[in-house]
């Protein structure tokens, strides 16, 4: 059973034990429930932290058709599913460098109307607008993850006190 939100801030940001990659979806879905414009969530942590399970929930909770099987964006980069609001899952951990961004045509994506979630930011961190939330995820056991979600500006962190 995912552990209760642990506040770290005024609602700034939060932390999360999730005992299950259903807990993980979970936390996913109701986070898409709760989106209704355009918005940006950051995703970092080790490969097989949950990123893409999270992303998984996050589509169901936008109204993703149930036929779309979503999976790491690693090789393709990008992979855009349609939904109540577009859901475009990126996944930067084969770029190397910042340059490189331009050529996927990434930078025109993220000018569109959607929902972007973004896996390994680094190279894009300064480029995310002034609200987003990051999404940190930490493997603790085979099953366990600690998932800590920090508020960037006044909406993300309304999206995070509505949780």
């Amino acid at each position: 059973m995912m552990a209760p939100f642990t506040p770290c801030g005024p609602f700034s940001a939060f932390e999360i034990m999730s005992g299950s990659l259903t807990e993980t979806q979970s936390l996913g879905e109701k986070i898409g429930r709760r989106l209704g414009s355009k918005f940006m969530i950051s995703l970092s942590g080790e490969l097989g932290s949950g990123k893409t399970s999270f992303v998984q929930g996050l589509a169901r909770g936008l109204d993703v058709p149930e036929n779309y099987y979503i999976t790491s964006p690693t090789y393709s980069i990008i992979h855009e599913y349609p939904g109540r609001i577009p859901l475009f899952h990126i996944d930067l951990y084969r770029i190397r460098e910042k340059d490189e961004i331009y050529e996927t045509g990434l930078y025109e994506i993220l000018d569109r109307f959607g929902i972007f979630a973004i896996e390994w930011p680094g190279l894009l961190i300064n480029d995310l607008p002034a609200d987003y939330t990051a999404i940190q995820f930490e493997i603790k056991d085979d099953v366990t993850r600690k998932i800590s979600m920090t508020a960037h500006g006044e909406r993300a962190a309304e999206l995070i006190k509505k949780l």
